[in-house]
């Protein structure tokens, strides 16, 4: 199939898309700010990627991932990101400059992690502080080196195995696993000292 999908066959990816969807629309729905979430969801998001990707085979050659899932959700990431910046305005984070851009896509991740660990939070207790308990999640995420946070997100809330999550930052899988286990300690300290977290700490167990 993917020799096909490298051949330019159109049916051969939308067989790939499809092998890979679930995991595809999980990206998708993390990255996909919730303002959008009323206008768009992930299948859409997956669709744009599809189109993007027809128009992108000669980066899968050129780059030679290992497997095609990778290529794929780093088109579903850069896809979310065209989409923020047609509907929202935003671009991408000061702190990702390091990183080049043609091995590594990101947006807001610490938002995404911060909504996606509040957004089962529906208490009225809650609701009421969410939007100061957004800001304190973002800015406790924001002080993770860019790579861990990243990591954080791949591994826990993507669900990417240790080799994924390496092949998409560009770094080998010991230190991969090695920034995973960083990065969730870190975390779990700095939410310790935010008030009202408790839910949140043991997310990040």
């Amino acid at each position: 199939m993917t020799a096909e999908v490298l051949g330019g066959n159109s049916s051969a990816l939308g067989a790939l898309f499809d092998l890979h969807r679930d995991r595809l629309r999980k990206t998708a729905a993390f990255r996909l700010a919730p303002a959008l979430r009323g206008r768009l969801d992930a299948d859409d998001v997956v669709q744009e990627a599809f189109l993007a990707a027809s128009q992108r085979i000669d980066h899968f050659r050129e780059r030679g991932f290992s497997c095609a899932f990778i290529w794929l959700k780093l088109i579903v990431q850069q896809t979310v990101i065209d989409i923020h910046r047609r509907h929202l305005g935003t671009r991408k984070r000061d702190a990702h400059r390091e990183v080049r851009e043609h091995e590594f896509v990101s947006d807001n991740t610490s938002f995404s992690i911060a909504a996606t660990l509040l957004s089962n939070e529906s208490t009225p207790s809650r609701i009421v502080g969410r939007h100061e308990e957004m800001e304190r999640l973002v800015r406790a995420l924001d002080e993770l080196d860019p790579i861990d946070r990243e990591i954080l997100a791949l591994r826990h809330f993507e669900e990417l195995t240790n080799q994924e999550a390496a092949e998409v930052l560009t770094i080998g899988e010991k230190a991969a696993s090695m920034r995973y286990v960083r990065a969730l300690r870190r975390f779990k300290e700095l939410a310790s000292q935010l008030p009202g977290f408790s839910d949140v700490r043991r997310t990040s167990d």
